[in-house]
């Protein structure tokens, strides 16, 4: 491949906004180097966090300009010296790119790629990089969950949300989901919850409560902490705890409510995952696909050149329904 290989890329060259996501037609193709990766995007998910490293509001910042996007799947174009684990030729989705995802032709870390299997197609495998390595890293290394254990998914709906609704139901646990519409509620119980609450109605907490005969929820995963987080002290059992996943803001709580149940708040962020951590999550993940347990649910799908309205849409629709993916 001639360096001089030009492709179409999303580029953000000022913080702000939705509409500072620009679509360029001009962007060269990267190169992979030593253990790495280059990639024919077919696909890339769009999370919640892009939103706010984009805005600026996020604890870490990119160097201006950059390319959004973590979370493709595609084609294995080229390899770098001293990959091993892929071929030009594979299918594969990665969980971290080094040069953006929402474009053509992405580079990543051959530690982040991984084989996609023949059952999902490529806008599945945009929906599992940070939705399922961080349910598992919530679910498992943060909150320790053991089988038999009562579980409650706050935002079952959503990427991360039906990520962990699966995960937990394979591991064991007793699944409650919440969403905001009637929909992501059926979503929630096709993802593996055992019961769904609208978390749009006043009494929904009450609701939760009886449904666990009072003895409260072993381990809340919390997509919307600023909104929740004082409830779910609440909810929890003696020794619970709430893994935060997703949070828009400050709240105000009640340490009381974490001293009396003994419980724990543990903050969930995928990016501290060690390198064995990423891989028993891989190997748990790839189990999952090859035995069919694992199954993501692809939502609103936009076209590369629609990236703006996909950030508008992820943060102001209410209810969402699966996961937002980007089409190349």
């Amino acid at each position: 491949m001639s360096a001089s290989r030009l492709m179409r890329a999303v580029r953000v060259a000022e913080f702000g906004g939705p509409s500072v996501l620009t679509l360029c037609s001009d962007v060269t193709v990267p190169q992979p180097g030593h253990r790495q990766v280059l990639i024919r995007v077919h696909a890339c998910g769009v999370n919640p966090v892009e939103t706010y490293i984009r805005a600026g509001t996020y604890a870490r910042k990119p160097t201006l300009p950059y390319t959004p996007g973590t979370d493709v799947a595609g084609v294995v174009e080229t390899i770098g010296e001293g990959v091993t684990a892929v071929k030009a030729g594979d299918r594969v989705f990665t969980t971290a790119t080094v040069s953006g995802g929402y474009a053509e032709y992405t580079v990543a870390d051959d530690d982040c790629v991984h084989k996609l299997p023949a059952a999902l197609d490529y806008t599945q495998g945009a929906a599992l990089g940070i939705p399922y390595f961080t349910a598992y890293r919530a679910l498992v290394h943060k909150a320790q969950v053991k089988a038999g254990q009562t579980v409650l998914i706050h935002g079952a709906s959503g990427g991360v949300g039906v990520a962990a609704c699966q995960l937990s139901r394979a591991l064991g646990l007793k699944v409650l989901g919440t969403a905001g519409t009637p929909e992501g509620m059926k979503l929630a119980l096709r993802s593996g919850a055992h019961l769904a609450f609208n978390h749009r109605e006043e009494d929904y907490t009450d609701k939760i409560m009886e449904a666990t005969e009072g003895k409260g929820i072993d381990v809340i995963v919390e997509m919307l902490s600023n909104v929740n987080l004082s409830k779910d002290l609440q909810m929890l059992a003696y020794g619970g705890c709430v893994a935060i996943v997703g949070c828009r803001g400050p709240i105000e709580i009640n340490p009381r409510d974490i001293m009396v149940k003994e419980s724990r708040v543990v903050g969930v962020v995928l990016f501290f995952s060690t390198p064995e951590e990423k891989k028993e999550c891989a190997a748990l993940l790839y189990a999952g696909m090859e035995s069919g347990w694992l199954h993501p649910v692809v939502g609103s799908q936009y076209p590369l050149d629609k990236a703006a309205q996909a950030h508008h849409d992820i943060i102001e629709c209410p209810g969402a329904a699966g996961k937002v993916v980007l089409t190349m």
